[in-house]
């Protein structure tokens, strides 16, 4: 009987998590070795592949230098063809390769060690040409691709990319690198700004709904509806923040109360609503909003004076959530 799709890739799957897990065993002085060289290294990493395992070392090169590790990656084809010369003096170079003896990598590896760079093999083969002639080898041995074939590059790919990624980590935590210095090299993503949009940012961008405690209630509705925040803030004549009423308060009045004339804000406010700095991150804007169950934080300064408004939708707006 033929397997069913599923059937084709769970046993995909499970082909490549046992190759990962044998991976854990391959672990030794070398790769340690390799993480104490790169760590100390006065250059960048090249990274350097053929075919698939070029792919993946343009992968392992964005993860290198996300994370605070210079790195470039050069094709081991070009690289015998001119690009060799992004190669500087001090530079590591990291060659992949499933078997070690690609005809490519078998012309660039005499040419790198010629100019002295250190050479560091993630490679499927420890008695390959590759292997042989590296400073440092890291194993990616693994017994069978998930490949019925046992031909497309997909579980040494994988152990490739893991191997390349542990490397990351350990520099990573050597480096103590941060999540505030990933930010700093992610400005443009919605991660970055995890770590420096601040209240400031979000809260000039609203309307600032703010009525007198002695407001009626037709200047509550008006000013909530213009404003846009489904709230309003409740302030003295010297603009220092009084308390809050939402829509929701006003929904809650209409429910309980035939007789609405007379009412205030005053009579309605909530007097201790949750503020915020500007220099609150959003992050941490998002987090008191999720704990309290809010659509909206007031910002007000060190003398309690009424700022603005953000709302969860300005956190949605910017990819914080």
């Amino acid at each position: 009987m033929n397997k069913s799709v599923l059937e084709i890739a769970a046993s995909t799957i499970i082909a490549e998590q046992s190759a990962i897990g044998q991976l854990v065993n391959k672990l030794d002085a070398e790769f340690e070795k390799a993480v104490d060289k790169i760590h100390h290294s006065l250059g960048r990493i090249v990274f350097s592949g053929i075919g698939k395992s070029a792919i993946v070392a343009q992968k392992i090169t964005a993860t290198f230098n996300s994370t605070g590790t210079p790195a470039i990656f050069m094709h081991a084809a070009d690289a015998i063809h001119g690009d060799l010369g992004m190669v500087l003096a001090d530079d590591i170079v990291v060659i992949l390769s499933k078997s070690g003896e690609s005809p490519e990598i078998k012309a660039l590896v005499p040419l790198v060690k010629s100019m002295g760079n250190c050479l560091i093999s993630i490679v499927g083969n420890v008695d390959s040409y590759l292997a042989k002639q590296s400073e440092i080898i890291i194993n990616s041995y693994v017994e069978k691709e998930a490949c019925p074939h046992n031909l497309a590059p997909t579980s040494s790919t994988t152990a490739q990319m893991v191997m390349g990624d542990a490397l990351a980590v350990c520099l990573i935590e050597l480096k103590r690198f941060s999540s505030g210095d990933f930010a700093k090299l992610h400005p443009g993503g919605s991660l970055g700004k995890r770590f420096y949009l601040t209240a400031e940012d979000l809260y000039k961008q609203n309307a600032t709904p703010n009525v007198l405690p002695k407001s009626d209630l037709k200047t509550v509705i008006f000013e909530i509806s213009k404003g846009r925040m489904g709230a309003t803030a409740v302030t003295s004549e010297n603009n220092k923040l009084k308390g809050i009423i939402t829509d929701g308060d006003v929904r809650r009045l209409l429910e309980k109360s035939d007789q609405l004339s007379g009412i205030i804000a005053q009579d309605i406010l909530s007097p201790n609503p949750k503020t915020i700095s500007p220099q609150t991150l959003a992050i941490e804007a998002l987090e008191l909003i999720k704990n309290h169950d809010l659509s909206q934080l007031i910002v007000i300064d060190d003398e309690e004076h009424f700022l603005g408004f953000i709302h969860l939708h300005d956190l949605i707006r910017e990819g914080i959530i």
